[in-house]
Parts: C-alpha cells; sequence; structure tokens
C-alpha cells in the first residue's frame, strides 16, 4: 500500500501531505478544486506519468525485488520525483529512470482510467478459472505445474529438432564449406610460433653476408693478441681477465659462424613461400593459434554434420512421447475448465449485473500450445469485441474481473486508481459500483474520485480537495464532515436538511 504522500509546488497546490490507511480511499470536492491533479502527481511520484511539481513522494509498503532493479529495500520504500531544470526519479534515494522506477511500481500499482487489456489476458483468466476450479478440490494445480514443465521440454525439443532440420537442408553445403576450411588450413600445416621463427631465419639471411664480413675483419685482433699479454706482463698485471675476454670473444664469433654457415642448405625462396602462406592464414584468421582453433571448431561441427542423423532420429523419438504427454495433459486441462467454464461465466454475469452492464459471453477455443494448456478464452460484452465498448463499460467489466479473482485471494493485490469511476451514472449503478469497490477494498488500496454519495460512503477513509482563494488543500474528513461533505455532493452548495439526513444513513449503514 501507499502509506504516504507528500506534494510541493504543483499546479494549484502549494504543498500537501497525506496518510493513508488500506481499503478504499475517496477523494471529492468541487470541480476545479485540484482532485485530478492530486491523483496524476500521486501517479506521478512512481513514475505512471509525467509532472511538473517540484516534489511529489510516496512512501509504500511494495517489496522491491533488489536483484532487478539494484535497489535495496527499506522498512518503508521511498518513491519519489523531483522537478528543477530536469524530472529526477528515485528509489531510497537511489537515482534511475523514470521507465524502470514505473516498472518497479507496475507490479503493485494499476491505473484504471486507461484501457490495459492485461485483465483480460489469457494468464490473468485462467488463473482465476483455474483458482475457483482448484477450491473445489480438484488437483489442477499440480496439473497444471506438471504440463508446464512438459511443455517447456516439448518446446525445447521442438526447436532443437527444427534447428537440425533446417541444418539439413542445407548440410551439404555446410559440410563441404567446412571441408573446405579444413583443408585449406591443413594444406598450410600450420605451427605455433612458426611464422617467429621463420621471420628469424629470414632477418638472419637478410644480414647473413655483411654480419660474416664483419667478423672477419674483426678476426684481425687475434693476430696480436700475444702482444697485449707480454704488455701485461711488463707491467706485472695478471692477464687472465684478458684471457677470459678474449676467449668469450672467440666464442661469439664462431657461434656466429655455425649459426650464419648453417643457413647455407636454407633454400630462401622456400622461406619467404611459407611465410607467405603463414602470413595469408593470420590475415585471415587474425594469428595461427586462432586459425588451429578454427580448424578444430570445423572438425567439429563436420562431426556433427556427420552424426545429425542419430541425433535427429533421437529428437524425433523424444518429440514424440513428449507430443502425446503435453497432448494427454492439456485435454485433462481443458476437460476441468469446461467444466467450470459456466459457472465461471454465471458469476462474472452476477457482477455485471449489479454492474448494470449487459451480459458477457466467455468462450473457449483450442489454440497452439502454450504454457497453460492449448485453450483461449474470449470475452465479448453483448456480442461486442472489448476493443469496441466503451471506456466506461470497459473499466466496469475490468472490476467484475478484479472481484471475481479477489474471491480466492489471499495477499494483498496492490493499488488501484480509478478516476471518475461512477461519473455520469445513476443513483443505483453509483451503489453498484461502490459495492463491488468495497469488495474489491479487502484485498487492494483503491484511490478513487468520486462525484456520487453512494461510492463516497462506502470509503473507508475521504479526503476532501478544496480550494483556499486560489490555492489546493486537503483534509482528511471525521465522520460529522462527511456527512456534510456527501450532503454538499447532493444538494449543492447549499445543504438541505433532507441531504444532511441521507448522507448520515448512507454512513451509518456502512459502519
Amino acid at each position: 500500500m501507499i502509506e504516504r504522500f507528500y506534494l510541493k509546488d504543483y499546479l494549484s497546490f502549494k504543498e500537501a501531505e497525506l496518510n493513508f490507511t488500506n481499503g478504499l480511499v475517496v477523494f471529492t470536492g468541487p470541480s476545479g478544486s485540484g482532485k485530478s491533479i492530486l491523483m496524476e502527481s500521486v501517479l506521478a511520484s512512481v513514475g505512471g506519468t509525467a509532472c511538473d511539481a517540484a516534489v511529489c513522494e510516496s512512501s509504500v509498503t511494495w517489496e522491491i525485488d533488489e536483484d532487478e532493479c539494484g535497489i535495496e529495500n527499506d522498512d518503508i520504500n521511498v518513491f519519489k520525483h523531483l522537478k528543477k531544470e530536469k524530472s529526477r526519479y528515485f528509489i531510497n534515494n537511489q537515482s534511475l529512470s523514470r521507465k524502470s522506477m514505473s516498472a518497479v511500481a507496475s507490479q503493485y500499482l494499476r491505473h484504471l482510467s486507461l484501457k490495459d487489456f492485461s485483465d483480460f489476458e489469457n494468464k490473468n483468466l485462467f488463473e482465476i478459472l483455474d483458482a475457483r476450479i482448484e477450491a473445489k478440490g480438484e488437483e489442477i494445480h499440480h496439473l497444471r505445474e506438471e504440463f508446464a514443465r512438459t511443455y517447456t521440454e516439448f518446446h525445447w525439443t521442438e526447436q532443437e529438432l527444427k534447428v537440425i532440420e533446417d541444418e539439413e537442408k542445407k548440410i551439404v553445403e555446410l559440410k563441404e564449406f567446412a571441408a573446405f576450411e579444413i583443408q585449406k588450413i591443413s594444406d598450410v600445416n600450420p605451427s605455433i610460433g612458426e611464422d617467429e621463427e621463420l621471420l628469424e631465419i629470414k632477418k638472419e639471411l637478410s644480414r647473413k653476408e655483411k654480419v660474416l664480413e664483419s667478423i672477419s675483419a674483426a678476426n684481425e685482433i687475434f693476430n696480436y693478441e700475444h702482444l697485449v699479454s707480454a704488455a701485461l706482463e711488463s707491467l706485472d698485471v695478471q692477464s687472465s681477465f684478458f684471457d677470459d675476454a678474449m676467449n668469450e670473444l672467440r666464442a661469439v664469433f664462431d657461434g656466429a659462424e655455425e649459426r650464419f654457415n648453417a643457413l647455407e642448405d636454407v633454400n630462401v625462396e622456400e622461406v619467404l613461400d611459407r611465410i607467405e602462406a603463414l602470413g595469408g592464414l593470420k590475415r585471415r584468421y587474425g594469428s595461427i593459434e586462432e586459425a588451429l582453433a578454427y580448424k578444430e571448431q570445423k572438425m567439429q561441427e563436420l562431426q556433427k554434420y556427420e552424426n545429425i542423423e542419430i541425433e535427429k532420429h533421437d529428437l524425433e523419438e523424444k518429440y514424440a512421447k513428449l507430443s502425446v504427454a503435453v497432448k494427454v495433459l492439456a485435454e485433462d486441462l481443458t476437460q476441468f475448465r469446461s467444466e467450470e467454464l459456466e459457472s465461471f461465466e454465471k458469476e462474472l454475469n452476477a457482477y455485471l449485473k449489479n454492474l448494470y452492464l449487459r451480459e458477457a459471453k466467455i468462450e473457449m477455443h483450442k489454440s497452439d500450445y502454450t504454457k497453460y494448456g492449448q485453450d483461449t478464452l474470449h470475452i465479448s460484452l453483448n456480442a461486442t469485441a472489448l476493443e469496441k465498448i466503451s471506456t466506461g463499460e470497459f473499466n466496469r467489466l475490468r472490476l467484475a474481473i478484479l472481484a471475481l479473482k479477489s474471491e480466492f485471494m489471499n495477499k494483498n493485490g496492490g493499488v488501484l486508481m480509478l478516476d471518475e469511476i461512477d461519473a455520469n451514472l445513476s443513483g443505483e449503478e453509483s451503489m453498484s459500483v461502490a459495492r463491488v469497490l468495497k469488495q474489491l477494498a479487502k484485498h487492494f488500496q483503491i484511490f478513487v474520485i468520486s462525484h456520487q454519495p453512494q461510492l463516497t460512503s462506502m470509503g473507508d477513509q475521504h479526503f476532501l480537495i478544496y480550494k483556499d482563494g486560489t490555492i489546493s488543500k486537503t483534509k482528511e474528513l471525521d465522520f460529522d464532515e462527511r456527512v456534510d461533505e456527501i450532503a454538499r455532493i447532493i444538494s449543492g452548495d447549499k445543504i438541505s436538511d433532507e441531504a444532511k439526513k441521507f448522507a448520515r444513513e448512507l454512513l451509518e449503514a456502512e459502519k
């Protein structure tokens, strides 16, 4: 539920703070007092609409899915919309987009002024219908769970089989392409690190002649080695350090000559051709490692193509068994639902009669399998499709569906927001709407704007929206103040004794 709402600087409102109870919360007041502005700002506080209020904030008892939105729950979660130069949205002081805030709030709040068809979707209708069946002791709950599990596996197998069948249509081309790619890499037959080794050989070959000439010239130093040793001896200096250095130099020159002489047998053209072949693979695949990994992947694909008939046969057998299981379970669900459908339609029409609406027709047809079975439900109002009925009829039909659903609810259903649901209704029609809302208020917190005494008298909490000069203000009414306000609704600004008497009788009847 929404426990508290705060509004600052929005149109005719300077500031307003309201503390709500659960149940049916009614807003009344003269035309132009700001009732719709207040309702709009409550919606804006949770991202349901946009407004230019400086602050609109709702404190709620809703539990946030922390994993989904990344916001931690507090004892009371605070949804806030701030507007300075631009709008900003927060939950528990953590900034997020309006869309994200609305997604969180939509799990708990519905605004019934819009033609939202979600209450007439198969998921919702079957939840109501199946709850009625289960209440009669039938094991439809376990049947639904078993069907959902079997259908999920059936659907997955069907998709896998389709993929294989699609692959099978082009398997010849796929096999040829895989074999071609494998052969292309195999023809080069690269090894990891080979390209670096060949580039080093190419580098050595390119400088071989120049380096050997330099070594030959430098070898002249050894002709004077004995002279250096003699000079050191005359100086009484040990020549071991010089001898070691000269031996190390000989080893370097000898090693270089040996390495370069070993290149005598290397075919330069073959090296260059090999480097070019390896370069082609690297240009195509990125590196030798990636080329070899791609070859392995294609070999696995080729193996898969060669085994596809075996895999397809196994899937076809599994699909056939699951098809039978899904069919049997779906038919059991259909049987249960068909037996309950007449009673479901009868009770819906009982609500519709109380709401002064024409009778509805509920038809169940077979369709493609979904996780809810093989059935679809279609509702029409006096043979008129839902898309073509008036907004007033649509919303009262939604109330009837919600009332049916609430009969089997064991927890709070969230918040319903209605604008002038009883606008342009007669007294009897308004009372019928009020009675349905009163029943729904056992499971929902309901915010409603009303201009009728019947619905207003049913409220668990009553707020008056009025103007003090040009400023809109709010006031929670006690019993006597409610009598006066309902009397004003009945007789206008000049309140008669008869209107007050009738207002008091309406309120006392609801005690």
